[in-house]
């Protein structure tokens, strides 16, 4: 019940700041210029300020290195376990923390009321171009060992942790293993509400189940508000959920890449996901709340898997071939968007990215 509350509240308070920022972007059609012969009093005291565009983007394809699929998988299998309770978390945390440190991360916690998200950064060339957040939450419902849900995200960051760790780039990139997500979006709610953490973030890419797929006709289900036809009955393909005001976080999944990983379908979503709930059912939703840009990167999770959060939520279950393809398309695309350079918000978008559904 709480987590329908917060997400009412969420869908309302969205609606009204959409109002606002269309209000502030769209100056009136009327006239304000006095006519030649008017009298000085008549004349308007003060123009009223608008917001300055944001700089343009320049974004152009980066290919990342190469995902080391063992690696990977060690990772995704160490993490196999009931991580619901606050000794399983603690474990969790721990297998986390010292990953980062082997690949040469400083991890830091920030505790919250009964959770503790585990934050690490790794600066870039330039501090005016802002930080790119990769984010997964690391805990899981009771009774699941949480292969997919979600030890699938928080092995892709840390794979994407060590092979990055020596490159440098334009913008800074930050990792969140976010806590408590299972309940409520708790630890992405804390991080998005703290000032501090957020005051240079550019845009947030939310990794939540992406190691399992489906082959057979009809096997991939759908919200019942999506405004367009769906890409496929096979569950295939990787899933990118992105508000409208940020479209080039969604664009940098649809540029060129290899074409043996899995296609993606990226769908953009308006009025931070008022007219489709489902969409705001992970933590990518806070940051929307708080206006910062934000994608959900998800095989889809129930709407495919018959394991969602049950105990047969196993490595046995994971598609490996899709999970690294997948590891590899999230690796790449973090890539690009560290090498970008200008604003992320849709009005600043440029030929160097390009639209399309599926590629």
């Amino acid at each position: 019940m709480r987590q329908k509350i917060w997400i009412l509240l969420l869908c309302l308070l969205s609606a009204i700041a959409i109002i606002l920022v269309s209000l502030t972007r769209h100056p009136s059609p009327v006239s304000f210029d006095p006519p030649p012969d008017a009298p000085l009093s008549q004349q308007p005291a003060n123009p009223v300020p608008t917001r300055p565009e944001p700089s343009p983007l320049s974004m152009k394809f980066r290919r990342a290195p190469v995902v080391v699929p063992d690696r990977l998988m060690a990772d995704l299998e160490a993490l196999a376990f009931d991580r619901s309770t606050p000794d399983s978390r603690e474990q969790s945390r721990e297998y986390i923390r010292s990953r980062l440190v082997a690949a040469g991360w400083t991890p830091q916690s920030q505790p919250f009321a009964d959770g503790i998200n585990l934050i690490a950064k790794k600066p870039g060339r330039n501090p005016e171009a802002g930080s790119i957040l990769l984010g997964a939450h690391y805990d899981t419902v009771p009774g699941s060992a949480g292969a997919s849900d979600n030890g699938s995200g928080v092995a892709v960051l840390l794979e994407v942790a060590r092979l990055l760790q020596d490159r440098q780039t334009e913008r800074s990139l930050e990792l969140a293993f976010f806590d408590l997500e299972e309940i409520g979006l708790h630890g992405s709610f804390a991080f998005a509400s703290d000032p501090n953490l957020v005051a240079d973030l550019r845009g947030a890419i939310v990794v939540d189940m992406v190691g399992y797929a489906c082959y057979q006709v009809g096997c991939q289900d759908y919200p019942s508000q999506l405004p367009i036809q769906p890409p496929s009955d096979r569950g295939d393909f990787i899933a990118v959920i992105g508000d409208t005001e940020h479209l080039p976080l969604l664009e940098v999944f649809q540029m060129e890449t290899a074409a043996d990983l899995p296609p993606v379908y990226t769908l953009p979503v308006p009025f931070k996901g008022l007219l489709i709930p489902d969409t705001l059912r992970s933590d990518h939703a806070p940051f929307w709340y708080h206006g910062i840009g934000a994608v959900l990167v998800t095989d889809t999770g129930n709407l495919r898997s018959p394991h969602y959060h049950q105990p047969s939520d196993t490595p046995l279950q994971i598609d490996r071939p899709f999970f690294i393809g997948s590891a590899q398309r999230i690796a790449d695309a973090i890539m690009t968007l560290l090498e970008s350079q200008g604003s992320l918000e849709t009005n600043s978008i440029r030929t160097e990215a390009f639209f399309g559904d599926v590629s």
